[in-house]
């Protein structure tokens, strides 16, 4: 009889060898496609990211005013900014206007997703998440326009309600602390949306079981939080926190708007220098100077929370 399993062996070889020999055709064929979508955003990234950073770092070394050839300074542009107290007075606003707005920032998201992800019915849940993350979609500059005259001390709407209950006028934008606290108001009010939204995603990735397992135990309310909620949440807490922070370290639009700095450098920010040295002042190595200053302090930032995370974030 003849042996009909020897030319099987033999097409499941030649099938296997084929299918060997256009393997690596199809990875290649993947590879290329998977290029051919991230070519935008990594042409993006270096155009629009890469590219000024390397070029702020090298004009920070020259002294130019647009009109005249850049002229070679070293490090000078640098002792300049340091011996600015406008600078200096400036980092000091921002890095308090930074622990103030990310802590009120943090805090109010937290509160609202932890009282929206308790029983409510399912359309008014949507209806506040909508309302919440609303202010996040508006323009920066516009909404400060607007509060700029609710504000007002002399005609703002804030002061007229407060003024039915007999309290005097306040100088919102007018005075050094109560400037810095509108700005900070204004600000939290516009972002804190985004950290909203990372705690419900986050809280809702928490298993019920968890908190159920607790209630067994004895935990509710606000020692269930601390005890249960909070370890669980810590990854999203880290992730809101670094977008906070580097967002607050590169405020702009509301203390512009609102206070234009002042009064006098009370409200005066890093970025607002920046401008101020490069499109008012002509002096863009100083102001690239200033900014390799705040890259350099947002990464020094960023690195200290994640050094931190290592003890106090945990992973499920």
């Amino acid at each position: 009889m003849t042996d009909t399993r020897i030319p099987a062996a033999r097409t499941r070889a030649a099938r296997a060898a084929a299918a060997a020999v256009r393997r690596p055709a199809r990875e290649r064929g993947t590879r290329l496609l998977a290029a051919v979508f991230l070519a935008p955003t990594v042409v993006g990234i270096v155009v629009f990211t890469v590219v000024p950073i390397i070029g702020s770092v090298v004009l920070s070394l020259f002294r130019w005013n647009v009109i005249d050839a850049p002229g070679f300074a070293g490090a000078a542009n640098y002792r300049e900014v340091f011996s600015d107290a406008t600078v200096l007075v400036s980092f000091r606003n921002t890095l308090v206007f930074m622990i103030f707005a990310v802590a009120a920032q943090l805090l109010t998201a937290l509160a609202l997703a932890l009282t929206l992800n308790g029983r409510m019915p399912g359309w008014l849940r949507s209806v506040f998440r909508s309302a919440f993350f609303f202010p996040l979609v508006l323009s920066a500059a516009s909404v400060s326009v607007v509060m700029k005259y609710l504000f007002n001390q002399d005609f703002g709407v804030v002061n007229w309600l407060i003024g039915v209950f007999g309290v005097a006028p306040v100088p919102w934008l007018t005075s050094e602390h109560g400037a810095m606290a509108t700005v900070i108001l204004v600000y939290v009010w516009q972002q804190f949306g985004f950290s909203f939204l990372l705690f419900v995603g986050g809280l809702n990735n928490i298993p019920k079981e968890i908190h159920e397992a607790a209630a067994l135990d004895g935990a509710t309310g606000l020692r269930k939080h601390l005890a249960v909620t909070l370890p669980l949440l810590s990854p999203t807490l880290l992730v809101a926190s670094v977008v906070g922070i580097i967002n607050a370290l590169q405020v702009f639009e509301q203390p512009y708007v609102l206070t234009d700095g002042g009064p006098g450098d009370s409200t005066r920010t890093v970025v607002m220098v920046i401008y101020e040295k490069a499109f008012e002042q002509l002096r863009f190595g100083e102001a690239s100077a200033a900014g390799v200053l705040l890259f350099v302090l947002i990464m020094a930032v960023t690195a200290v929370q994640f050094r931190l995370s290592r003890r106090f974030v945990h992973y499920q």
